[in-house]
């Protein structure tokens, strides 16, 4: 089966077999933390809808550093430092960054919507034409893990 996009580096390519479940512009603290950008472009798979090549391999450390052992983990390439993906640590979902983890971001689907916005973070609500949540879309329902 061909994949819709694909990322990450030399070492590690990565792949995607269907539509995400979700795909918003996050405004949350840790995106923010995490890719130093005002605001993040963020994709939920299901969690079987993401593979890695040499997933074993893989480096893995805590998404929100505040919280090391919450359920995500961001896998890097052990070689040259690539950012990957996100895994879900209960198999429910992997996330893709596509300006981030080397996907071709004029292909990848745009954003839906925002999400995590609040009126403290600073700066005007966004004025898009997007819908704008102060987390996920309502409607969105977390897969079953594994």
């Amino acid at each position: 089966m061909s994949s819709p996009y694909v990322g990450g580096c030399q070492h590690h390519r990565v792949r995607a077999s269907a539509e995400p479940i979700d795909n918003h512009e996050c405004h949350c603290n840790v995106c923010k933390k995490v890719t130093g950008q005002h605001t993040t472009h963020v994709a939920f798979f299901n969690h079987g809808d993401i593979r890695a090549e040499n997933e074993a391999t893989m480096k893995r450390v805590p998404f929100n550093a505040d919280n090391p052992n919450g359920p995500l983990e961001i896998c890097l390439c052990e070689d040259c430092g690539a950012v990957l993906m996100l895994d879900d640590k209960q198999k429910r979902i992997r996330v893709a960054v596509p300006n981030v983890m080397g996907y071709d971001d004029a292909r990848f689907p745009k954003a839906t919507y925002h999400a995590f916005w609040d009126e403290t973070k600073g700066y005007p609500k966004p004025h898009d034409g997007r819908p704008v949540y102060e987390g996920l879309q309502p409607s969105f329902v977390w897969p079953k893990g594994a």
